[in-house]
C-alpha cells in the first residue's frame, strides 16, 4: 500500500509515536490514533493521557477511524475542522482581552486553545507580528493608561488590576512602552485636559 504520502498505513512508526507523546500539532491531519481499550480516536496534538503503545492503532483519516467503530475524542474533536490560523489567533486574542488581569502564560494559552506552546508562539507571531507575551503586555498597558486617566487609584492597585502584581516591574514595563512612568503619564494627561 504505497502512495499513502509516505506513511506506512496503520503502522505506529517511531515518528508517529513521538508525535503522540509530544502532542505535536504539526502532525494533525497526517494521521489519527485510536486507543483500543477506550474505543476513542484522537489527533496527534490531543492533550489526553499518553496511552500504552500496544493499545494504539493508526488511521490515515477520521473517516477510517469512524468506520472501524472508534468514537471521536471529546477533548481534541478530531472530526471538526481545524480553525484557520487567523480565526485561531483571534480566539486567543479575545481570551487575552477578557482575561488580561489573570496570570497568563504561553502554556495556559496553548492549553485553552488546544495547541502546543511552540506552534502557538510561531503562529501568533506570524499572524499578529508580535509574540503572545508582547500582546498581553500591550493590552495591559492600554488598560493601565485608561485606569490612570479615569481613576485616582494608586499605581500599585492599577498594577494588580491589570495582572501585574509586581509594581516595580509594572512601572519599568510601562516606562519602556510609553516613555513615561505611570505617575508621569497620569500627570501629563491631567495637565493636557485642563
Amino acid at each position: 500500500m504505497s502512495g499513502q504520502k509516505g506513511f506506512d498505513n496503520g503502522m505506529i512508526t517511531a515518528k508517529k509515536w513521538q508525535a503522540i507523546i509530544e502532542n505535536n500539532a504539526s502532525y494533525n491531519d497526517l494521521f489519527f490514533y485510536a486507543v483500543k481499550t477506550t474505543g476513542i480516536f484522537c489527533k496527534p496534538s490531543c492533550k489526553s493521557r499518553v496511552p500504552k503503545k500496544d493499545n494504539v492503532r493508526i488511521f490515515q483519516s477520521a473517516e477510517e477511524a469512524l468506520a472501524a467503530n472508534y468514537r471521536p475524542c471529546k477533548r481534541c474533536k478530531p472530526t471538526e475542522p481545524n480553525l484557520p490560523d487567523q480565526e485561531w489567533i483571534h480566539s486567543i486574542t479575545t481570551f487575552i482581552n477578557e482575561n488580561y488581569h489573570s496570570k497568563l502564560t504561553l502554556e495556559t494559552l496553548a492549553d485553552i486553545s488546544h495547541g502546543s506552546p511552540y506552534h502557538l508562539q510561531r503562529t501568533f507571531k506570524k499572524v499578529k507580528g508580535m509574540t503572545p507575551v508582547e500582546y498581553i503586555q500591550e493590552v495591559r498597558i492600554v488598560k493601565a493608561k485608561e485606569l490612570l486617566i479615569k481613576s485616582n487609584r494608586a499605581v500599585t492597585e492599577i498594577s494588580r488590576m491589570v495582572g501585574i502584581p509586581n509594581t516595580p516591574y509594572f512601572i519599568t514595563l510601562f516606562k519602556k512602552k510609553t516613555g513615561e512612568t505611570p505617575a508621569q503619564y497620569r500627570q501629563s494627561k491631567c495637565n493636557t485636559e485642563e
